[in-house]
């Protein structure tokens, strides 16, 4: 528990980072769709916090570590559409979402899309990834000393 604070900060900075540089590669290839060959991305300040909030996940990855792949991908997924959901509310109800998914059929309150599950079970298990990284590297220096 005491790694976990300790690492929060690097954390934060690692899933905002990915976060920001995932959904600007996202939207970017989005742009194919319309036949706009600058590939431009996109993305909000607002995004870098809900972002890094992914660095929550790292007790629930230390508890979920001996599950299988899917359990903790659909796991992750859960916690994100429900981020994504309170976080999206909170910014509509201040005129400041930077997201209206009210285009897709699939949408849930225009803030969230069930289309996008695939997105979110890979992005949890990446976000997995990044922080159980900055675990093993923090134990790797303790035991060193």
């Amino acid at each position: 528990m005491k790694q976990s604070i300790v690492n929060f900060p690097k954390n934060f900075f690692k899933c905002g980072l990915t976060g920001w540089c995932l959904e600007i590669l996202f939207t970017s290839l989005t742009s194919l769709r319309r036949r706009d060959m600058t590939l431009k991305g996109s993305t909000s300040l607002w995004m870098f916090p809900i972002y890094g909030s992914a660095a929550i996940l790292s007790p629930l990855s230390r508890l979920l570590t001996k599950r299988s792949a899917w359990t903790r991908g659909f796991t992750y997924m859960g916690l994100i559409f429900t981020m994504e959901y309170l976080t999206g509310s909170l910014l509509a109800k201040h005129r400041l979402c930077p997201w209206d998914y009210g285009h897709s059929r699939w949408n849930i309150s225009r803030v969230i899309r069930l289309d996008f599950a695939p997105c979110w079970f890979c992005a949890g298990l990446l976000f997995e990834q990044l922080i159980s990284r900055t675990g093993r590297e923090e134990q790797e220096k303790q035991e060193c000393k």
